[in-house]
């Protein structure tokens, strides 16, 4: 009897590969039914510090804690059989030394079984991406607007607008890419930038409010379904709009319970059958 093949996960390498070719399609996921379902049409899955604001209630990606990234992370990879797992590193866990970031991206690594990590930051985070990748750790980069960085930035502001700006985006791409990043998300820049910036790197960029002629794109999950509704980014586009349906499910639930219509004859069990009584064998 055959056995079918089992499908093999994307790598970080063969991603790599893709530069100028197929556009990569990623999307942020955060569980394993999310992972289920969006893995049959995904090259990458983003274990994003964007799980902070969408799954978590908090204001911002700054509070996310690395026990957060590595429950979710798991919790992706376990329902993920086709596309390539990253997961990001939160705030706090790379930025001191080069050490510190491998110390905790093995540790992601190890706990959750994804395929690599994603830090923010260009030249200044080189040397910390060239020690991780040098050890056997694929780095995905994330250069132009820094969600992390939104306190020194002074706010979500497109990145590239001035002359200034536009020379650090590519300086940052350029340094990401030469220190050994697989591919880097390019996100909140303008397009003549990250346009320009695809042209001059050797590894994909996967733009986010960037460019379509990056070599790929980006999205929380979250946006294109219609389930987060606190702000919608110029660059966010709604497949759907859930949050109305989910909505009209609960609202329609509530109404079926209060006028106990829920549950039905349908919804409910019997109480047990009573055993049948033997009857006496008569004597003779």
């Amino acid at each position: 009897m055959s056995i079918a093949p089992v499908e093999k996960k994307l790598t970080p390498s063969e991603l790599r590969a893709r530069k100028g070719g197929l556009p990569i399609v990623c999307l942020t996921a955060y569980s394993t039914p999310q992972a289920r379902l969006l893995d049959p049409q995904c090259d990458l899955l983003l274990v994003g510090d964007s799980l902070g604001m969408v799954v978590y209630g908090l204001p911002s990606t700054l509070p996310v804690t690395l026990d957060m990234m590595i429950a979710h992370g798991g919790a992706v990879t376990r329902g993920s059989t086709r596309a390539c797992v990253i997961v990001d590193m939160p705030f706090g866990s790379y930025q001191e030394s080069p050490a510190q970031a491998f110390q905790n991206a093995a540790r992601i690594v190890a706990a959750t079984g994804c395929a690599g990590v994603k830090l923010e930051g260009g030249e200044v985070m080189a040397e910390t991406i060239r020690f991780l990748t040098e050890r056997g750790i694929p780095v995905l980069g994330h250069v132009g607007l820094q969600p992390q960085s939104v306190n020194a930035l002074g706010g979500f502001h497109a990145q590239g607008r001035t002359e200034a700006e536009a020379a650090r985006v590519i300086a940052d791409g350029k340094a990401v890419a030469d220190a050994g990043a697989f591919a880097m998300v390019v996100e909140g820049t303008a397009e003549p930038v990250a346009r320009r910036l695809t042209e001059l790197v050797v590894v994909p960029t996967i733009g986010i409010g960037a460019s379509p002629a990056c070599d790929g794109q980006v999205l929380v999950i979250d946006d294109i379904l219609g389930t987060f509704d606190q702000f919608k980014p110029r660059f966010v586009k709604r497949y759907a709009e859930l949050s109305g349906a989910i909505s009209a499910a609960v609202s329609a639930y509530a109404e079926d319970v209060r006028n106990r219509r829920f549950p039905g004859p349908e919804h409910t069990y019997g109480a047990a059958a009573a055993p049948k009584r033997k009857t006496p064998a008569s004597g003779g």
